[in-house]
């Protein structure tokens, strides 16, 4: 059994020794029931935090004003939650105080969806349904616990929520749900960037993402999370290069080979054409003037916007700004095709590339040949030891300045080709390029 499984049934059974109702609760019993592997695994039972720190020393508190207590383990922490029935939410995200309730029942009834709602006694090995959970496990549906509209006022992130949900296991949103969404979609707007970003991160990268994203659309969730994607709607593209249609199409395209991607290529993925809305124009055909630039402008701001890391928001620009280039790839000279091979991250570029040509003309020639140079070329030849430096130009004459950066690129270019192997070689190109001004 997993070792973060056995933990869990230990604090459960501790619990339990010590007088209090304990059982697993929420996504890992839904996990269980669906013959998934669960990453992390919650308690519900009905002792109050303080009485939960005192069975297990050294607990954490953060979480303890509403009713949550972490308990290390050495296999992972397990998350430790008070019965309850919760308060008016004030913020949309947190009751403004916390009732303890008596029974699991009463806590699962305040819980988002009924696939949620499950509870499983390990000693027992049995599943406690109070919501129709398994029921809706068996229908492939996604269904809030009570009345949806309440649940999503309540904490509107539960609408990107039960998206993620339907999108991750390839189910419904029943039709109550659904309603509720598009017509409370506009509220999404009041939850923090943070929060929206962590959603739509896991729906771009848990393996669904265009059926996630169509979701997203169907909901009315997209026009307020990403506009600037659902821009891309009906944005035509020229049929000779583009035979699979508008600019929408083509990313949710793409979104379907993401095979476990990591974020930055899955943001990129899905921004890599945003910039084609604002620069369409018809000139004997359909044309993207500048899309790129746009585009990575455009890319950079939505990742700020969504709290991205700066370090990914670099990547992700990158992405954007790059992924024309492998058209010209068989035409870049040695040198620049290398410096293109070791930008940072390239096997994303070349990953979002592929993809890109899948989605529309199909043709992989340019990722064959970029693929088999990554593939082929040794390490040193791709970062080589420089021959020269600036010392070594210093030492032979030469005045520190602008034209330092110059010589060495052109040292390097030569180096690359396969022009020169040399410090000799690369001195002597030196003297011939940038000759010494006489004394």
């Amino acid at each position: 059994m997993d070792p973060k499984r056995l933990a869990a049934n230990d604090v459960v059974q501790q619990l339990r020794d010590a007088g209090f109702a304990a059982f697993l609760v929420g996504g890992c019993v839904r996990d269980i029931v669906m013959g998934r592997e669960p990453k992390d695994y919650d308690v519900a039972t009905s002792a109050q935090p303080n009485q939960v720190v005192r069975i297990f020393p050294g607990s954490l508190t953060v979480g303890a004003r509403f009713g949550v207590v972490v308990v290390p383990r050495e296999a992972g922490n397990v998350e430790v939650a008070t019965f309850r029935s919760d308060g008016v939410y004030t913020d949309g995200r947190h009751p403004a105080h916390v009732v303890y309730a008596k029974t699991a029942e009463e806590d699962v009834l305040r819980r988002d969806f009924t696939i949620n709602g499950l509870l499983y006694d390990p000693a027992e090995d049995k599943v406690l349904d109070y919501v129709g959970g398994q029921a809706d496990i068996r229908g492939r549906k996604v269904r809030t616990i009570g009345d949806p509209y309440k649940r999503f006022s309540e904490d509107r992130l539960r609408m990107l929520r039960a998206v993620r949900f339907a999108a991750r296991f390839g189910f419904e949103l029943d039709a109550a749900s659904g309603n509720a969404i598009r017509e409370l979609a506009g509220e999404i707007r009041l939850v923090s960037a943070e929060r929206i970003r962590d959603e739509i991160l896991k729906i771009l990268t848990e393996g669904h993402a265009r059926r996630g994203f169509e979701l997203l659309d169907n909901t009315n969730l997209l026009q307020h999370v990403l506009p600037d994607v659902k821009a891309m709607q009906g944005v035509e593209q020229p049929p000779e290069f583009h035979p699979e249609g508008d600019v929408w199409t083509h990313t949710i395209i793409m979104m379907d080979g993401l095979n476990s991607p990591t974020a930055t290529l899955a943001l990129g993925v899905l921004l890599h054409d945003v910039g084609k809305p604002r620069t369409f124009e018809v000139r004997e055909r359909i044309r993207f003037d500048n899309h790129v630039e746009v585009g990575a402008k455009m890319a950079e701001e939505i990742c700020k916007k969504l709290r991205i890391s700066v370090r990914d928001t670099e990547r992700v620009v990158e992405l954007v700004r790059h992924h024309l280039r492998f058209k010209d790839f068989p035409r870049m000279r040695r040198s620049t095709q290398i410096r293109f091979l070791r930008m940072e991250a390239f096997p994303e570029h070349l990953e979002l590339h592929r993809l890109d040509c899948l989605a529309s003309h199909g043709k992989l020639d340019n990722y064959d040949l970029a693929r088999k140079m990554l593939d082929e070329l040794p390490e040193q030849q791709i970062r080589p030891t420089r021959l020269v430096d600036g010392d070594d130009l210093i030492r032979d004459g030469y005045r520190p300045g602008p034209l330092f950066k110059q010589i060495l690129q052109a040292v390097e270019d030569a180096q690359l080709e396969g022009d020169i192997r040399t410090q000799q070689d690369a001195l002597q190109l030196v003297h011939e390029r940038f000759p010494l001004p006489h004394s």
